[in-house]
């Protein structure tokens, strides 16, 4: 057991697994406060919008340490795949909204499982390939990634709990959701383990993709549940911390 545990790929999938968990601890409030506002839905994502932005240049500035021009076109390739997985769920969006998660047969559960790993494959790419670039910067990333689930897990909580879904359910709910990223971390990192020329490549596709996510998702997301003076502080903060973070590990 200690030899599989010791083993590069199993760790990878245990940090990545990890981020997954933290995706539950979202419905944890719900257990002290009954009626949660969702102005802290807004400073959550603010929070993951600074966090998650610090990573991105953590990646991108790993990735220029090895080579610019992949660097570079790896972020335009990450640019490119979220555009068009985003554009792929607004396909889908109103028949697998995450409001029809708790009615859904099996079959459509899968269905919604299959969508949204194109949501997470990001992030799931993320994990992995920080670890290709070294533990110190793996373990920024995964705790960037891990501590952005939250409030997604938040939201989802949000939306079921006030239709009749028990906290604990609904944190499973949440944890679910998230499957895909150790599933889509434990490739990304072998990947790029075999083919080390392209990791600045891959550092960079991560970067782009989670840059975009911020600025697409979660900050939009933020000013529309708290105004826009309390979005630019916690998100300023969060990066202040993140990189007083960074530099503590590094």
């Amino acid at each position: 057991m200690s030899e599989l545990l010791q083993n590069p790929a199993v760790q990878v999938f245990l940090y990545a697994l990890i981020t997954a968990i933290a995706t539950g601890l979202g419905a944890l409030p719900f257990f002290f406060i009954k009626n949660l506002t969702r102005s802290w839905l807004g400073i959550s994502n603010a929070i993951a919008s600074g966090l998650m932005l610090a990573a991105s240049f953590g990646l991108i500035y790993e990735g220029l340490n090895h080579d610019l021009w992949f660097t570079f076109w790896g972020i335009l390739i990450g640019l490119g795949f979220i555009v068009l997985s985003q554009k792929v769920l607004d396909q889908y969006d109103g028949d697998f909204s995450i409001k029809n998660i708790n009615k859904a047969d099996s079959a459509k559960m899968l269905l919604i499982v299959g969508i949204m790993t194109l949501h997470s494959f990001t992030e799931g790419v993320s994990v992995g390939v920080s670890f290709s670039g070294g533990i110190d910067l793996g373990l920024f990333i995964t705790t960037a990634i891990a501590v952005h689930n939250i409030p997604e897990g938040l939201a989802i909580s949000l939306v079921l709990i006030p239709r009749g879904t028990s906290v604990a359910r609904a944190g499973w709910w949440s944890i679910f959701s998230s499957l895909p990223q150790p599933l889509m971390a434990v490739p990304a990192f072998l990947f790029v383990e075999i083919f080390r020329t392209y990791l600045p490549m891959g550092l960079g596709f991560a970067g782009g993709a989670m840059i975009w996510m911020v600025f697409a998702e979660l900050i939009p997301d933020a000013i529309e549940e708290t105004n826009t003076s309390t979005v630019a502080t916690t998100t300023t903060i969060a990066i202040t911390l993140m990189i007083v973070f960074q530099t503590l590990i590094g």
